[in-house]
């Protein structure tokens, strides 16, 4: 799965620079260059990983951050603030704000990345585990098995693979496209409509039983694990 990096930096050449080592570590950067932009980007996707400029055009960085930890989709979405800010109190601001980690300007491009990955692995650490749950659903990744409740759920492996990306991080919600690239891959070509039709496939063998829908529909955003589920009757 290739993790999402927004960048939020207005700055012409130190913006372009982190879009760059990003790829080079294998990470989808978007680059944006306000705050205000930022904040329409996260009404419209959801990503990995957030690399936060504190001083911007428009929204501040300070701003966007508590404003991301303020909105469900983006409460657990690391947050990486980028400052030339360096003192005491400024650093503890940032991290009461919401922010994971704190890197003062000017700053080795080398360390960033390496704390970018040190966050993603903290972030996703259900990526490397052999058995997944959520609720009352377990994902056996090593035997290719699924269970609810207790009983087998059989799945054809396109929907066994939308429910693996889901259950990845519950509560975040996908959009079609999102799921189109981690699913079929992007080199195949297949409509959104497709996405749909797979989903409905296993929403009917999660709920077979009439039991409740984990799978939360979001009009004309995508879809999630309903985070609120497990702790529903």
């Amino acid at each position: 799965m290739q993790h999402r990096v927004l960048v939020v930096e207005d700055d012409e050449a130190l913006g372009p620079m982190l879009e760059y080592n990003l790829e080079k570590e294998g990470l989808l950067p978007i680059l944006v260059t306000d705050g205000d932009e930022a904040l329409l980007r996260l009404s419209e996707e959801t990503p990995d990983l957030i690399v936060l400029d504190w001083m911007l055009p428009g929204t501040s960085g300070i701003e966007i951050c508590r404003q991301a930890r303020a909105r469900p989709e983006t409460r657990n979405t690391p947050i990486i603030m980028l400052t030339a800010k360096g003192e005491e109190g400024d650093r503890i601001r940032g991290l009461d704000t919401g922010a994971d980690d704190y890197v003062t300007k000017p700053f080795s491009v080398t360390e960033l990345m390496a704390r970018i990955r040190a966050v993603l692995r903290r972030s996703s650490p259900i990526a490397d585990e052999e058995v997944r749950r959520f609720g009352d659903i377990v994902m056996d990744m090593e035997t290719r098995r699924v269970h609810r409740g207790g009983a087998e759920i059989r799945l054809g492996p396109t929907e066994f693979r939308l429910l693996e990306c889901l259950m990845r991080r519950p509560g975040r919600v996908f959009n079609r496209d999102q799921l189109l690239d981690i699913v079929w891959g992007r080199d195949v070509f297949v409509d959104e409509r497709t996405v749909d039709v797979h989903v409905g496939r296993l929403r009917k063998a999660l709920n077979k039983d009439a039991v409740k829908d984990p799978i939360r529909t979001v009009r004309a955003a995508g879809y999630a694990l309903d985070e609120t589920y497990p702790h529903s009757s």
